[in-house]
């Protein structure tokens, strides 16, 4: 989270609102790029993160287990604050929502009835807008180079000139010492110890300088400058411009990402929702870069251990020479991009996720059976304890119907008084059975996999074919469990 910016502490400082904390205190340091009112259960596919959500109490559910889970999604999609009308259709706040705020650090605030919502939403537009001006022009009067920025210079060229301006050649690294400006090399090989390991090293180095380089959650990298032998180096305060050049550059490079992304994401959401003409979606793909009439898979990206920085994970696939749409679905990043490997290979070296892709299809079909693919695959991926699995890999599921009321009924049959007992009994027959099944009945391995005694193990297979009355040493039992187990995995 960058170090400056409006925050929900500051709303709770305005005298005009009168805003009141009522949970959460420990998150009111959360930045708010947005104020919006939403009366929806759901709104998360709408949003793209720092959002203060404002809402007269309509769609807050009125059971504590609900309220909190309602509380959950919006902290997972990054709403930085809640903001509940004081009265109208607000129901009671239940000790479980104000005990997950807390735990959490997810502010709710209390708005009061003379307050209208325009008011704190014109207050946050207004403070988000001055800070960003207040940056700016802070930039703009000291840095004079930053003109060359407005006159649609490529980094590339305005590098080049600052090189000749201050006598320095100039490197720019990641903090994993990559690429972090088109155009601005890499620091060579012969200086890989020059760059530090934080950023509060020392700024001088022999033959020249380091320093960091902001970026919109703190330090993005490094700029390198090294002394030129035929040329006056201008010293540490022009080196110090050059970052600032190069951060302001980040930042005009991540706002045009970041409406981009918000673009792509809410006409993945339509494309989802099937709200688009297949002609629409065809033109629109084309315009975002992807080839007509190419391939595209849909996958969907998780951390295997959460909370994770899906930002992140945007921002790397962003970094990949390739299209794509990107859209935050509560724990789950939607990706679509193009069938091609390299677009997969991108996918699979992402660190400390887990990913699932569909199979590949054209643009302008519904992605509801591509969704379904890609949730199987993940569930797939996760339980192999693979970076990525694709759905297509699997010889069992093309023969599977797409009919989702067959689907149902196949696993409602199969496995639906086994579903069951595992809900009412706090059981785990059926992942069981699934691990022993995907182990080839071998029970040691799978007991093994569950970190269970080999007989609980056998035990859970009898108690699964009494309460299915299926045999599995039936070979036609058995295949019938497995296309269920199987269908689990895209059934709504």
């Amino acid at each position: 989270m960058p170090a400056s910016g409006f925050r929900v502490e500051d709303l709770l400082r305005s005298p005009a609102l009168q805003l009141r904390l009522i949970a959460g205190a420990g998150g009111t340091g959360r930045r708010v790029s947005w104020a919006h009112v939403s009366e929806l259960e759901d709104p998360t596919p709408w949003l793209s993160g720092a959002e203060m959500i404002m809402t007269t109490g309509m769609a807050v559910p009125r059971g504590g287990e609900a309220q909190r889970i309602y509380l959950e999604r919006l902290d997972d999609a990054g709403v930085a604050c809640l903001a509940l009308s004081e009265g109208l259709f607000v129901p009671p706040v239940t000790p479980a929502m104000l005990a997950a705020a807390d735990r959490r650090g997810f502010p709710i605030v209390e708005v009061p009835i003379p307050v209208p919502f325009i008011t704190i939403a014109q207050e946050v537009a207004a403070a988000v807008q001055m800070d960003n001006a207040q940056r700016l022009n802070a930039q703009l009067q000291v840095f004079g180079a930053v003109r060359w920025l407005a006159a649609g210079l490529s980094t590339l060229e305005i590098f080049t000139r600052l090189e000749r301006l201050s006598g320095y050649s100039l490197y720019a690294c990641t903090l994993q010492r990559g690429p972090l400006l088109d155009g601005v090399p890499v620091p060579p090989e012969r200086y890989a110890e020059l760059i530090p390991s934080t950023a509060t090293s020392p700024p001088t180095v022999p033959g020249g300088y380091v320093l960091p380089v902001s970026g919109p959650r703190g330090t993005a990298g490094y700029i390198l400058a090294m002394e030129r032998a035929d040329a006056m180096p201008a010293g540490v305060s022009a080196v110090q411009h050059i970052a600032t050049v190069a951060a302001l550059q980040l930042s005009m490079l991540g706002h045009e990402r970041e409406m981009l992304r918000r673009e792509g994401a809410e006409f993945l959401s339509e494309m989802l929702q099937r709200t688009v003409d297949p002609l629409v979606v065809r033109r629109r793909l084309a315009a975002s870069g992807f080839p007509d009439g190419g391939q595209l898979v849909l996958g969907l990206v998780r951390f295997r251990e959460e909370p994770g920085d899906y930002e992140a994970v945007a921002d790397a696939l962003a970094d990949g020479d390739f299209p794509h749409l990107v859209l935050r679905q509560q724990d789950a990043l939607c990706v679509l991009m193009p069938g091609t490997p390299a677009a997969q290979q991108r996918l699979a070296a992402l660190p400390g996720v887990v990913a699932g892709l569909s199979r590949p299809f054209t643009a302008g079909v519904s992605l509801v059976i591509a969704r379904r693919e890609a949730q199987w695959a993940l569930s797939r991926a996760a339980a192999g304890g693979r970076v990525l699995a694709s759905y297509d890999e699997d010889q069992i599921a093309r023969w599977l119907t797409s009919d989702q009321t067959d689907l149902q009924v196949l696993v409602s049959d199969v496995l639906g008084g086994a579903i069951s007992y595992d809900r009412e009994h706090g059981a785990e027959i059926v992942p069981t059975l699934r691990t022993w099944l995907e182990r080839g009945r071998r029970t040691p391995e799978a007991a093994q996999a569950l970190h269970i005694h080999p007989n609980t193990l056998l035990y859970r297979i009898r108690r699964f074919e009494e309460i299915s009355g299926r045999s599995l040493a039936s070979t036609e039992s058995l295949a019938e469990v497995w296309l269920a187990l199987r269908a689990t995995a895209t059934v709504d």
